[in-house]
Formats: C-alpha cells, structure tokens, sequence
C-alpha cells in the first residue's frame, strides 16, 4: 500500500517562521509602546527606526563579509533626495512605491561604488569610501536647480490617514512607518544571514584565498554585499527625509557615516540585534548629552561637541568591559546568570544572535 510522505519542514524555513513570529510580538510591544508614550518619544523612536536600517545594512556589510565603509552617509543622502523628488511632484506616488524606488535607486549607485571597492582593501577601501561622503554633497551645489544647493528640498510627506483620525499624532504615524521598516529589515537580512548567501559572505570575510578555491567568486560576492547595504542605507534616507521632512546636504556630512560605524561598533559588529542597540545609542545619547549642557549651563562650543565625547567615551568604555559590543556583553552576562562561562568567538556571527542556530549544510 502506498504511502504519501509529507516533506519535512526544513531549517531555513523553520528559520523563517521563526524571524516573522518574533517580528510580530516585536510589532505588537512597539504598537502599545507608541501608542502610550509622547510625541517627543515618538518621534525619537522613528528615528531609531530609520538608524536600524542603516546600522544593519552596515553590520551586513562590515560584520558579515568584511569589508569598511565610511560612506553609508552618502548612500542616505541618495535615498533622502529620491524620496524628496518623488514626493514633491504634483502627483506623488504613494509612500511605500516612493521607499521601495529609493532602495532601488541607492542600490543602482551601491553597485557601482561597490565595484571599485571590490578591488580594495583594508585602509584603501576606507579611504575611498570616506572620499565617496566628502565628495557626493557637493553635487547639491552644481545642480542647485533640481537639488536645491546649500538649502536642499523640502519632503511633502502629508498627513496621516483620515482613517486613523483627524486627532492622529504624525510623531505616532512616521514611528508606526519606520518601525515597522526596521522590523522588515531585520526579518530579511536575518535570513539572508541564514542563507547560502551569508555563508559565502563570511567565507569571503574569513579568507578571501581559501573562499576562492571554494569556488567562490570573491568580487562579485561584495559587490552583492556592497549592493545590500547600500539598500538599506537607502532606504534608511528615504525614511530621515519622510521624517525630517527635508533633505538637504548638511544632514549626510562625513560625521553622519562615522556615527553610523560608531553604532555598529557599539552596539556588536557582526550582531543584528547589537545594530537596534547602537540605533538607541545614536538616538538617546545626543538628548542625554544636551540635557546634560542645558543642566550645568555648558558653553555653546561645549555642547556641540559634547556628544562627540560621549561617543568616544562610551566606545572606550564598551571595548574595554564588552570587546564584542554591547550584545556581546548581553550575551555574556545571560551565561553568567546561567551559571556557566560562555565561549568567547574568535568572531562575531550576525546569524548566532538573530537565529539561533544555522542551517544544515
């Protein structure tokens, strides 16, 4: 008699399943937490949103195949000013045709930054990267017309739904958006980590000789890592400009990418949940640091620079107490409440904190 053998659900769809289940008890806390807090808060909690997506992207390309960016802010600057010209036609498109057209725009440009990256290494790639960010605000000047110079384009974003209200915060609306932008970040690029795509990135990042002999094409691996980021990092301009309802030149300046690493660093370089952290961090320090002035009546030089020190404190602080950012030192401390001493790795693996385990190979 024949039997009907029904296939087993295997690793990476059990993975899956996995990453959407967290990602709507996720939606759920952050719905009843915007839902409770001020509208200062929310908005704070939409910039952290859009800081996710961009210090993913980066934990992605940095942490999982290896390679140093300090261009990320240049790459939201182009996402930002595709949102702004999409928005300020007479019949703009909806939100979501507008961000998925900036992660498809940014990611164009990624690729072709990413090719000649592909043939640097080291300080050399940084180096070019840091140049990319110098350089692409400038564009703003010869084509003032279309990008507005010096004062950049305002971002129509509108209102609200009239369904939610006519009261309806839009502090609560742009924290609702990228939220739940972060949420659908985090869920594919957990997966993409899961995937036969992030195992060939790691083998890239651990040793591009041995990745070769694998049968491995090195280059046209990061260009593909250098392509995700960069639509993340659009994305994540798209999503400052819809917030901020602006996007001019002097928001994408070189410090932009440094506080973008800076938060990676910080929070786990090579840990997607350290990238939610290091977004917190980039958020709440800067409040903190002005409260701070405003309560010891701090000088006007004193306060701009203030959370730049608090930043490098911080670093210092981290990497001394947590070597693998603040995630590593979570994860650290949970195996000491656990009584047991856990393993240090030689490397921070993005996989080991969002999925738990690996897929058979």
């Amino acid at each position: 008699m024949a039997t009907l053998a029904l296939p087993r659900r295997g690793p990476l769809r059990s993975t899956l399943v996995r990453h959407v289940v967290l990602a709507i008890v996720g939606a759920l806390l952050l719905l009843v937490l915007t839902t409770s807090v001020s509208a200062y808060r929310d908005f704070q909690m939409a910039n952290i949103g859009y800081y996710v997506v961009a210090v993913a992207g980066l934990t992605v390309l940095t942490g999982l195949n290896g390679q140093i960016s300090l261009g990320h802010g240049a790459l939201m600057m182009v996402g930002a000013y595709t949102c702004a010209l999409l928005l300020e036609r007479d019949n703009p498109l909806p939100l979501a045709v507008v961000l998925v057209l900036c992660v498809v725009v940014t990611a164009a440009v990624g690729a072709l930054v990413g090719a000649a990256a592909a043939r640097l290494r080291g300080p050399y790639l940084a180096g070019a990267t840091l140049a990319f960010a110098v350089g692409l605000p400038g564009l703003t000047s010869h084509y003032a017309d279309t990008l507005g110079g010096d004062n950049g384009l305002n971002v129509l974003s509108g209102p609200p739904p009239a369904s939610l209200g006519l009261d309806f915060p839009p502090e609560r609306w742009q924290a609702w958006i990228t939220l739940s932008a972060a949420l659908i970040t985090l869920v594919l690029l957990a997966n993409l980590a899961s995937s036969r795509v992030g195992r060939t990135f790691r083998a890239v990042r651990d040793d591009e000789v041995s990745a070769e002999l694998a049968g491995i094409h090195v280059a046209r691996t990061q260009v593909l890592a250098f392509v995700i980021s960069a639509a993340c990092a659009g994305l994540a301009g798209g999503l400052l400009a819809f917030v901020s309802g602006q996007a001019s030149p002097g928001a994408f300046s070189v410090a932009l990418s440094l506080s973008i690493l800076a938060g990676a660093v910080l929070g786990g370089l090579g840990s997607l949940t350290g990238a939610v952290y290091g977004a917190i961090a980039l958020v709440m320090l800067p409040a903190w640091s002005s409260n701070a002035s405003d309560r010891f009546s701090l000088g006007t030089n004193v306060q701009h620079n203030l959370p730049l020190l608090v930043y490098g404190a911080l670093l210092i602080v981290v990497m001394l107490a947590a070597p693998q950012g603040l995630q590593g030192g979570v994860r650290r401390l949970l195996g000491l409440l656990h009584g047991r001493a856990p393993a240090t790795p030689a490397r921070n693996d993005p996989v080991t904190e969002v999925t738990v385990s690996e897929p058979d190979r």
